[in-house]
């Protein structure tokens, strides 16, 4: 692996298409969010409280298995959301809304930590930001049914926690886009603007409009 950036972003910022313009344009390699349905799903819907520490450990495992993939694949890789939100945004929102205890969420974070640190930090995380009314907008459009009761609290709380785990992170170079006028799928000349904003800002932390 040569260069590793993450694209993060709330539910329906838009992380899929970019990671297909950018495997498509500039020759990276691209790791979807996997397709396999969490075990633990119907469950931890019927009863938040008694399942989200099983569904989150699930998809924290899932989502290292995809880090043992990409650290094997050649040249630069793109994956579609990382781990890191995983743990900093919906473990940590279950946490704050009191469906996932204080042990539970203790032993999670230290498991997370454990495994972070055997893992090599971005190269570059491009932060897609968007307001609540265009999450929605984008999530109505594609019409996902398991979408369907996603509210504009949740959301918003969502949105939050990025916003908090984005204004700490110094981990990486950041680029943060601000999505709300952005419109990937039928305006080329958004396309070209947003792969410039790549190539030119793999090493920086910028906050770049249309």
């Amino acid at each position: 692996m040569d260069k590793f950036i993450v694209i993060a972003g709330n539910i329906g910022a838009g992380k899929t298409t970019l990671v297909k313009i950018l495997s498509e344009r500039l020759g990276f390699t691209p790791f979807y969010e996997p397709h396999e349905e969490n075990p633990y799903l119907a469950d931890f819907y019927e009863d938040m409280k008694s399942w989200s520490y099983h569904s989150q450990v699930y998809f924290l495992t899932r989502r290292l298995k995809i880090h043992k993939e990409l650290l094997q694949a050649t040249g630069t890789v793109v994956q579609d959301r990382s781990v890191y939100e995983d743990a900093q945004i919906f473990a940590r929102n279950l946490y704050l809304q009191g469906d996932l205890s204080q042990r539970d969420y203790q032993v999670y974070q230290d498991l997370y930590q454990i495994l972070v640190s055997l893992l090599p930090m971005p190269s570059l995380i491009i932060y897609l930001r968007a307001s609540v009314d265009t999450l929605m907008k984008r999530i109505a459009c594609r019409g996902r049914e398991y979408e369907a009761g996603i509210s504009r609290e949740y959301l918003g709380r969502l949105n939050e926690l990025y916003e908090d785990w984005m204004g700490n992170f110094d981990q990486s170079p950041v680029l943060i886009v601000n999505s709300d006028d952005l419109d990937l799928v039928s305006k080329p000349e958004h396309v070209d603007q947003v792969v410039r904003w790549v190539q030119n800002k793999l090493s920086g932390r910028t906050e770049v409009r249309l």
